[in-house]
């Protein structure tokens, strides 16, 4: 039986997805916390229940080892060698990946020296790639990037108006992020419409705590909202977004901060979080809104005028819009966020079905009328089945 095992590897986290191919049945899921601090576990989820296993793991290494050993233990493998792919999610692929590839001893440092344009991320999933190669030998290691599904963007898209030599010499460009979510989400909305996708024009919203918009014609990413980094584009829990750049040195003279510090307090501590003082949790926000909370109202106000900004400009990107779909945590559960929206896009002639948008057992579904010019969907992203289909390809 072959199996192939989907992995997102973190600094002190690994979560993880185990597949039988090519059926791409779902054998077991969960996540592998704490790695090298105390209190580490590896959870597992699978056939319903729930197994728990708080065995110190001081290192990657052992942490996966450890993963393996329960697989195993539990019957979810007969043997390592079962598991002949590992699909990767790996954060920035830069220009120099374009694609989902296997990565080997030719190609592993190309990755580790795109950290210097993601630090917090690319080193962790590179590491555990590497420790991949040794404790499975004979399995194949796909990294599927992030950025990939953006580097169909344009020059107009991509380039920033600074000096051209930051890009050439620097690598400095708009990247985008969760392009593998808004690659699963447009190729799944084609499915449900009943049409090819690259007959449609879209707005993937992909909304969470880290958000960001695509905008995809004929299947392929036109624009993206995420930048070089994951802080551009529209507010999100505790990212500020697009600001003007001279707020960094204005702020360096009044405070004395660095730009090291002023960059953490945007990454950290702006957006939903920054602006309402509650919370980064659209839970929280919108509990505060029913109480009359007016910063969490005006909060709600930016987030969703960025949004409608964000979805307005794209669709003349796109020269017309046939669809926008709602994802991740917060699109796919918001009904209140996801009412305004639309309301807010009335120039596109669309009318919600509160019937739809509010029940939730429905799954992915159309939440607007028949009348609507435009339809949107909410549509549950899954990334690592997305990154399964990738490594099934090699």
């Amino acid at each position: 039986m072959r199996k192939t095992l989907v992995i997102n590897s973190g600094s002190s986290s690994l979560k993880y997805k185990l597949y039988t191919m090519p059926n791409f049945e779902v054998d077991c899921e969960g996540i592998v916390d704490r790695i090298g601090i105390s209190g580490s576990i590896v959870e597992c989820s699978f056939a319903g229940k729930k197994i728990e296993d708080e065995s110190p793991l001081n290192n990657h290494e052992e942490a996966i080892a450890k993963l393996l050993e329960i697989l195993t233990e539990n019957n979810l493998i007969d043997n390592k060698d079962e598991i002949t792919r590992v699909g990767h999610r790996i954060v920035q692929g830069g220009e120099m990946f374009k694609e989902a590839t296997v990565i080997d001893d030719s190609n592993i440092e190309k990755v580790y020296d795109l950290a210097k344009l993601a630090p917090l991320h690319n080193k962790a999933n590179a590491d555990g790639i590497k420790i991949f190669q040794k404790l499975l030998p004979n399995a194949t290691n796909v990294a599927v990037f992030d950025t990939v599904f953006h580097q169909t963007m344009p020059p107009e898209s991509y380039l920033y108006a600074v000096p051209y030599s930051w890009y050439k010499d620097y690598d400095v460009r708009k990247y985008g992020m969760h392009g593998t979510s808004h690659k699963y989400v447009s190729a799944k909305l084609g499915e449900l419409m009943n049409v090819d996708v690259k007959s449609l024009k879209i707005i993937s919203c992909h909304l969470g705590n880290g958000a960001s918009l695509c905008a995809v014609k004929n299947g392929e990413c036109l624009q993206t909202s995420m930048g070089l980094t994951p802080l551009a584009g529209i507010a999100m829990g505790t990212r500020s977004g697009d600001i003007d750049p001279s707020i960094l040195e204005y702020m360096n003279g009044q405070t004395g901060k660095n730009i090291s510090e002023l960059t953490n307090i945007l990454n950290k501590e702006s957006g939903i979080l920054g602006l309402s003082g509650l919370s980064s949790d659209f839970r929280d926000l919108t509990a505060a809104i029913q109480e009359g909370n007016e910063r969490a109202i005006q909060t709600l106000d930016v987030y969703v005028t960025r949004i409608i900004e964000t979805i307005g400009a794209y669709a003349v990107r796109l020269g017309g819009l046939d669809a926008i779909t709602f994802t991740a945590g917060v699109g796919e559960n918001s009904v209140f966020l996801r009412k305004m929206i639309l309301e807010r896009l009335s120039i596109f002639k669309i009318e919600v079905d509160d019937a739809t948008n509010e029940n939730r057992k429905l799954g992915d579904r159309k939440i607007t009328s028949e009348n609507s010019n435009v339809e949107s969907w909410v549509i549950s992203t899954d990334e690592e089945f997305q990154i399964a289909l990738e490594a099934e390809r090699f």
